[in-house]
């Protein structure tokens, strides 16, 4: 059989009835007011303290934030790139700005000794405390009254700050890391090393209509470095023949070498022909060695002592002599490197007086960058019999490019490398498949 419950009974709420036909005596005011309203909205200000105050008392600072995490769309566009936090730390850190209940058990008012049975409350009525409350706060006295003030500014007119944008949720930007031979200068190739001018100031020899003295001097130049080189060739030339007939010979005569060691017994001279018999029965007499006498003992031990003192006299002249000598080592190598230093000095001076930016003859170090050498120069001289006396006539000599990359090889901006104009292709094995032999009638 159900339990008959009433409407009201157990739900916690004051018993209303709207529908009042009259409201003349004390009681009817007492019990039939309906404060529906009000309960709603104290328990909207009670729900706003929890979370951590009332938002009409508080400032529009805390009201209003700025947005510094970034899209909220990412995490969905990227859900592998964002990592999800725990469920257990997302309750966590909701908590309320009201403090929690102490754990700690307090005597209630209510309670008794056990004998006496305590006291039924009735949940049905509302006690005189909240009635009185709540008349307050129907008259508008409030315990926290909230002064409502007209705002003096209007907030969307005001001057927007000029925020950064946040990057926090960017990877930070890697700046490359600048070598530190960048700062360092290049090394020239020259032997003086000193740095060639990009642009050589070519003399008078070099132009297409020369002057008779000028044009002389320089072919006459170039000639003697075109014989020097030939030589050069012939003798390099005539050495190689050398060593190669050298190279002959010698693998002649070590054939020819073998060749008598591989001959017969009967053709050489044997080592058995002078055998005597007998010979090994006799024994060589051998000295047997005799007992020194302590006279002999103390005469070796004085010729040892007389040959340390008298090294050891050499040695302290010797060291004497040195150090006599000190005084005028000291002078002659200071008179040395003072020698070296007006040497240079002057040396100097001329290459500064001698170097205006001409094209000269090049003296490269014996160290080079790289493991290639600094390639040679073109020849840019015109034969006398072609020399041209008009312009349209006239072939150019010479490859500004050519030159412009062999002057910066020269002065060590750039490695001497060598030019590959095929890539290395990787090897392809071409197999015949056997899959013809599968065929079965």
């Amino acid at each position: 059989m159900p339990v008959l419950r009433s409407a009201t009974a157990g739900s916690g709420e004051a018993p209303q009835q709207h529908s009042q036909p009259s409201r003349k005596g004390k009681k009817a005011w007492r019990k039939n007011v309906d404060v529906t309203e009000v309960e709603e909205g104290l328990r909207e200000l009670n729900n706003e303290i929890i979370r951590g105050g009332v938002i009409r008392e508080k400032a529009s600072e805390d009201l209003f934030t700025i947005d510094t995490a970034g899209d909220a769309k990412i995490p969905q566009k990227f859900p592998k790139h964002v990592k999800k936090g725990l469920k257990a730390d997302e309750i966590i850190n909701k908590r309320s700005a009201v403090p929690a209940v102490p754990m700690r058990k307090r005597p209630g008012d209510k309670s008794t000794d056990g004998l006496v049975a305590a006291k039924r409350q009735k949940t049905d009525w509302v006690s005189h405390k909240d009635l009185a409350r709540l008349k307050k706060v129907a008259d508008g006295h409030h315990e926290n009254t909230i002064a409502v003030r007209d705002a003096a500014f209007d907030l969307w007119d005001a001057p927007a700050e000029q925020a950064a944008v946040p990057t926090d949720f960017l990877p930070a930007k890697v700046e490359p890391k600048v070598p530190k031979t960048m700062k360092q200068q290049p090394l020239s190739l020259l032997a003086n090393g000193k740095q060639a001018p990009a642009v050589p100031k070519p003399t008078g020899g070099y132009s297409y209509n020369p002057s008779f003295p000028e044009y002389e001097s320089r072919l006459a130049e170039e000639s003697a470095k075109a014989i020097e080189a030939e030589k050069k060739r012939l003798e390099a030339e005539a050495a190689e023949a050398a060593r190669l007939e050298a190279a002959a010979r010698s693998a002649a005569e070590a054939e020819a070498a073998e060749q008598r060691a591989n001959m017969s017994e009967w053709e050489e001279d044997s080592e058995w022909e002078g055998f005597q018999s007998g010979v090994e029965d006799e024994r060589p007499s051998v000295k047997q060695p005799k007992r020194k006498t302590q006279a002999q003992r103390n005469r070796i031990k004085r010729r040892k002592e007389e040959e340390q003192l008298a090294r050891h006299k050499a040695e302290m002249k010797a060291r004497r002599a040195q150090e006599q000598r000190i005084k005028q080592i000291a002078a002659e190598v200071a008179e040395k490197e003072k020698q070296k230093a007006l040497m240079l000095a002057q040396q100097q001076a001329a290459e500064e007086e001698e170097d205006d930016g001409e094209i000269k003859e090049e003296k490269l170090r014996r160290r080079q960058l790289g493991k290639y050498k600094l390639p040679e120069k073109d020849l840019e001289l015109v034969l006398p019999d072609e020399l041209q006396e008009s312009l349209r006539l006239l072939k150019p000599e010479g490859n500004l490019l050519k030159d412009r990359y062999r002057s910066m090889l020269l002065r060590g901006k750039v490695e001497i490398r060598r030019h590959i104009p095929f890539k290395k292709q990787a090897k392809r094995k071409i197999t015949e498949k056997w899959t013809h032999k599968d065929f079965v009638l």
